[in-house]
């Protein structure tokens, strides 16, 4: 099949999830013998080649504005996709749900890949709000078919609109690294830090975790990697509330081996997200075999199953610290829940597994 996919910053994946997606799964579309099209946006990507991994990227600017960044550039790829004859084209986001239908005038098929309840998050001002839910209620109807990596925004869609989406969940292969220079960098210790990796955000909460382990009598550290455009005010507040302790480091963005490396030998995995569907940084760190410990969100819930520990999100960092205070103070426990989440991201969310479904659902919607 001749496949595009678009609606995200492009790859090499140096942003978040679906970055990741794109990358994993587009390479193993490739490696099947698909030929794969990304569509990059010049103001995010600065890998100057034109082709990775097998996959031909497509690069196109966009408007540099925190509501019109992605539709603006998925208009434009979509414009574009008409003239390349795709057998399928694969979205990501709902917000693009509008646009889906362009590459159907000649006679594409188009799917799309819905994520979460981007409404729900509190950077959208009002009318951003409603844009995404309008957006929301096309997405079973201008795509050919559409998708969640989440069985409870699947059955959001169910109760909301009267039809389910499809269902695909995210993958999780990592490479496990040693301690090493990364560790050093920034004096760390393996199984002696807590992680969290995610935009800096403030329906992220991280707060809960800042404010938390402020107050927590520990040796141990707290290591927050991720970082935000457009969210100058929230990223100052968290440096403010953590004040002068030294225990907690603000790593900025890290991919590549050194998140492969910090991942790979984290004491605790946090995440403390109150919106999305399934977030992938948790995904990935029980493919790590971290300890993790999630907001209780229904989403969040579903992905850890019985391989991981809740606080409530609604109570926020007085919730968390207690139970990050009985984790630290129980090594033996955090070992057992480290095997259980190692265990449940291979049998539940593999890449080749996800694959194998992207692949049929191309197959299905073709036919």
């Amino acid at each position: 099949m001749k496949i595009a996919l678009l609606g995200t910053r492009g790859i090499p994946a140096s942003y978040s999830g679906f970055e990741t997606c794109v990358e994993q799964l587009g390479k193993r579309l490739v490696d099947r013998g698909h030929e794969v099209s990304v569509y990059c946006r010049t103001n995010h990507i600065n890998y100057s080649g034109t082709n990775y991994l097998g996959i031909r990227l497509i690069k196109f600017p966009a408007i540099n504005n925190k509501y019109l960044d992605t539709i603006s550039h998925s208009f434009i790829s979509s414009i574009h996709a008409i003239s390349q004859d795709y057998d399928i084209c694969l979205y990501f986001i709902a917000g693009n749900s509008p646009v889906t239908w362009i590459p159907r005038l000649t006679g594409a098929k188009t799917i799309l890949n819905v994520d979460g309840l981007d409404w729900k998050r509190e950077k959208w001002p009002r009318i951003a709000k409603k844009y995404i839910q309008v957006s929301e209620s096309l997405a079973s109807v201008l795509p050919n078919e559409f998708l969640t990596d989440s069985k409870v925004v699947q059955a959001y869609y169910e109760e909301e609109y009267h039809i389910k989406p499809h269902y695909i969940p995210y993958g999780s292969e990592v490479e496990i690294k040693p301690p090493g220079e990364f560790l050093k960098k920034y004096q760390l210790d393996a199984n002696q830090y807590l992680l969290f990796v995610g935009r800096l955000v403030p329906e992220n909460n991280i707060h809960h975790l800042v404010q938390a382990f402020r107050d927590l009598d520990t040796n141990m550290k707290c290591v927050i990697v991720g970082d935000a455009s457009y969210a100058d005010e929230y990223k100052t507040s968290l440096q403010h509330l953590a004040g002068e302790d030294q225990r907690i480091i603000f790593t900025g963005y890290v991919f590549g081996e050194g998140y492969y490396e910090l991942g790979s030998n984290a004491y605790i995995f946090v995440e403390t997200s109150g919106v999305g569907g399934t977030h992938p940084a948790v995904v990935e760190a029980m493919a790590f075999g971290n300890c993790v410990v999630v907001n209780n969100t229904p989403e969040n819930l579903e992905t850890i199953g019985n391989a991981g520990f809740s606080y409530d999100g609604k109570i926020g960092a007085q919730s968390l610290i207690e139970k990050l205070g009985a984790l630290i103070s129980d090594s033996e426990i955090v070992h057992a829940y480290q095997n259980k989440a190692r265990v449940r991201a291979r049998m539940n969310y593999s890449w080749e597994s996800v694959t194998d479904q992207y692949e049929e659902l191309f197959q299905q919607t073709i036919a």
